[in-house]
């Protein structure tokens, strides 16, 4: 917190230091629910530029410091996903060939670990961030609702659509692999 209050002030060497202490678990968490590690990086790297320039607008009163990050962390990281725009127009993708290997060729590569991943990348992104919130980080609804700027009755809803959607995906995957 003394670091925050420092870089609030213009100190570049505290805020050089909260970077370096938060930008490894920010990185993790955006690449988990993005799915994509140049897409997390561009977020993780958004949140800090937020974090410098809205640094005196925390108040400890309204919150917790790692509260008020990982929903400053959520939200660029929504925002990259919202930016994603098509590079063409969605009638000449039919007809262009994926180079790269889909879900079920991941799956089929590397496992069992594979497999859910490659499930939970067609999830929508705020399932995707609500379930890696509450089982990657263990984080409470509360916490959830906060970082996904929603309530803890929508947050719930988030986790059993996404917990469907993901065993939907994996009996899908399943059946493939056989």
């Amino acid at each position: 917190m003394e670091l925050l209050f420092l870089a609030r002030d213009g100190d570049s060497a505290a805020f050089g230091e909260l970077v370096r202490r938060l930008a490894r678990p920010a990185l993790a968490v955006a690449i988990r629910v993005l799915g994509d590690h140049a897409l997390a990086e561009d977020a993780v790297q958004d949140a800090f530029a937020r974090l410098w320039r809205e640094a005196g607008r925390f108040d400890a009163e309204r919150g917790s410091f790692p509260g008020w990050w990982r929903r400053m962390l959520m939200n660029c990281a929504l925002d990259a996903r919202r930016r994603l725009k098509p590079v063409q127009p969605l009638e000449l993708a039919a007809e262009v060939a994926d180079p790269a290997a889909g879900p079920e060729d991941a799956a089929h590569s590397n496992g069992i670990a594979a497999l859910v991943q490659a499930a939970a990348a067609s999830l929508p992104h705020r399932q995707r961030a609500a379930l890696t919130l509450f089982h990657g980080d263990g984080l409470s609804m509360a916490e959830i609702a906060d970082a996904l700027g929603s309530t803890e009755k929508a947050v719930e809803g988030l986790l059993l659509r996404g917990r469907a959607a993901l065993r939907d995906k994996l009996e899908e995957l399943r059946g493939v692999e056989r």
